[in-house]
């Protein structure tokens, strides 16, 4: 729980609010491959196509009413005239009978009406604010994405680094979804800002999340 929310944080790093049949997803830096490609360093171009099939796996799970776009859902803002046909089609078919918000982010600070959906700066559900960015003091709980929390974990002997949750009972930063998206390290000063002792967090696993005490999270 989240203020009055009940929160159900998925595999695909997508959080469903059920209570409300909202999804919401954060940081798809759609296009990042290709903003890489523009500068020179060439990467497989695949990225678009495989954050959106994420995504849409993830509607097909929870068939939600409205999905909200936590922020830097573009890598930047070319990135929304570089979108392939294809994309642009798969954009299409997630938003289609059903409500579809972008909030903007420091990649994404306006987007294309021809995206289709609504554009905000911020959001409130249930008393719950809804933004980009975490607030250092916010007035009320808060969801936020912006700073693609990972943890580093050693399991059987082996150093593990994936994207998770990090939660505390008045705020969750949401994991990253694009594919190309680096992790900041949830022992990382800046969570240790926002979180202090209060942090926990849930590892996106292969096939489950799983809860991890804060004693076993690990620096880089």
């Amino acid at each position: 729980m989240l203020g009055r929310l009940l929160l159900v944080p998925d595999l695909s790093g997508a959080l469903f609010l059920p209570e409300e049949r909202v999804l919401i997803v954060a940081d798809l830096h759609l296009e990042k491959g290709s903003a890489f490609a523009s500068r020179g360093v060439l990467l497989p171009p695949y990225d678009t196509a495989a954050t959106l099939a994420l995504l849409a796996r993830a509607v097909a799970r929870y068939d939600p009413a409205r999905i909200v776009a936590l922020g830097d859902s573009f890598h930047d803002l070319g990135g929304q005239e570089r979108l392939a046909p294809a994309a642009l089609a798969a954009l299409r078919a997630l938003q289609a009978g059903r409500d579809w918000l972008w909030l903007t982010g420091n990649h994404d600070p306006a987007i294309a009406a021809g995206l289709g959906g609504q554009v905000l700066g911020e959001l409130d559900i249930a008393g719950v604010a809804l933004r980009h960015e975490p607030s250092a003091a916010p007035e009320g709980p808060e969801i936020a994405g912006h700073l693609h929390p990972a943890a580093r974990i050693r399991l059987r002997g082996r150093s593990l680094r994936r994207r998770c949750f990090a939660l505390s009972p008045r705020r969750c930063v949401m994991p990253a979804m694009g594919a190309y998206a680096g992790g900041l390290n949830v022992r990382d000063a800046a969570f240790q800002r926002l979180f202090g002792a209060e942090i926990s967090t849930r590892i996106l696993g292969d096939s489950r999340l799983f809860r991890i005490n804060r004693s076993l999270l690990l620096p880089d």
